[in-house]
């Protein structure tokens, strides 16, 4: 019902009530309800789409929760896809008694490939091993620390370059000049930055030995005590 007012004479106002339609009063409750129908829509669809927005190097998983196998929480981890031009590096330090400083800087040029580029000083002129090692630890005196080849695949030490029996961890051997530098630069397939177990380089030590590897001695090629030490970060860009 509403009330409006109807002017009868120039000094005369008569008040008049006119009552709505049922059929009027429907159709606006219709209008109404149908408003709130569309932006309850507007607003579900907005909230799915932000959900569904996970970054690209996370996968949501759920997990059963501690003491409870019939609760579950939702737990975040990395892919183990590898991100083409990401990077890591490792920076070398003396073991053993050396004067050794350096550094490895790691790329990935690929899906299945990394190149490592690694620049060393303070070292006695002539060859030097250079291997990835399975712990990324470097804290004892002679780097012994480090552990053994990374070699996840079970098997025999090689070269990488002609032979199909070779570790994960196998490199090549560092040449050093006169003025005790050396450098390597190499692409390494089989390896990646924070991919599966049997490829990824991270935590992984960088070691380097006092004498060449000969490719052959089995199980790290007679290449002497370890001179330097490094652990494989992935690097802030």
């Amino acid at each position: 019902m509403r009330k409006t007012s109807v002017k009868q004479s120039s000094d005369q106002v008569t008040d008049v009530f006119w009552i709505e339609p049922k059929k009027h009063k429907k159709m606006r409750y219709f209008n109404i309800i149908l408003s709130i129908c569309m932006l309850l829509s507007v607003m579900t669809s907005c909230n799915q789409k932000q959900n569904s927005e996970t970054r690209a190097d996370e996968i949501i998983s759920l997990e059963p929760s501690p003491g409870n196998s019939k609760q579950f929480t939702i737990v975040k981890h990395e892919k183990d896809t590898p991100e083409i031009g990401e990077k890591a590096i490792a920076k070398l330090s003396g073991a053993s008694g050396s004067d050794l400083v350096g550094e490895a800087i790691f790329t990935q040029i690929d899906e299945n490939t990394v190149n490592i580029n690694v620049h060393i000083m303070g070292v006695t002129p002539g060859e030097h091993a250079i291997h990835l090692h399975q712990n990324g630890d470097c804290s004892a005196p002679d780097a012994t620390s480090a552990g053994g080849h990374w070699n996840p695949t079970g098997d025999d030490h090689g070269k990488r370059t002609e032979s199909s029996d070779f570790h994960k961890g196998d490199i090549s051997n560092i040449p050093v000049g006169e003025n005790g530098k050396g450098m390597l630069s190499m692409d390494v397939k089989g390896w990646t930055i924070g991919g599966d177990d049997k490829s990824n380089i991270l935590n992984k030590a960088v070691i380097i030995h006092a004498s060449a590897d000969d490719f052959t001695s089995q199980p790290s090629g007679a290449a002497g005590k370890r001179i330097g030490c490094g652990v494989i970060e992935l690097a802030v860009q």
